[in-house]
């Protein structure tokens, strides 16, 4: 079963992300402090698929109030192909439009990460080549 997380898991989540290869900034916006500001806020939700109480998946979900995004899915590598990022996917878009209203759903996934597009892909999702991304950061870690 897919549930809310505290920031009691947070240790957790931030082990997750690290054992699949992601490099948490916890110097910026990963940091605790602002962790908890933006789950604390009406605009982000942090999902986990737990196992006898372990944290095997994660996913953060956050919107503008148009458009939802789909951040940082992640899966245990010893759960993955067990369907559990199509099942955190899944919530997070039921989170989005039952409890938000929002109808528009949104990821950046890096171009080498097939496997996080197949998922995508397989939910439905069209890739926007077209498209390209831009962002400008105060921090090195933001």
């Amino acid at each position: 079963m897919i549930q809310k997380l505290s920031l009691a898991r947070y240790a957790d989540v931030l082990k997750l992300w690290e054992k699949v290869g992601l490099k948490p900034r916890v110097e910026g916006r990963d940091h605790p402090n602002q962790m908890k500001d933006q789950i604390e806020s009406a605009n982000v939700v942090l999902l986990g698929k737990l196992v006898s109480e372990k944290l095997v998946g994660v996913v953060l979900v956050s919107h503008d109030n148009r458009k939802g995004w789909i951040n940082r899915l992640t899966v245990h590598p010893d759960y993955q192909n067990q369907g559990i990022g199509k099942e955190l996917l899944l919530a997070a878009e039921e989170y989005l439009f039952d409890e938000e209203g929002i109808e528009v759903y949104s990821a950046l996934i890096f171009a080498n990460n097939l496997v996080s597009k197949q998922c995508f892909i397989g939910a439905g999702y069209k890739q926007w080549e077209e498209v390209c991304y831009f962002s400008k950061r105060m921090r090195l870690d933001s």
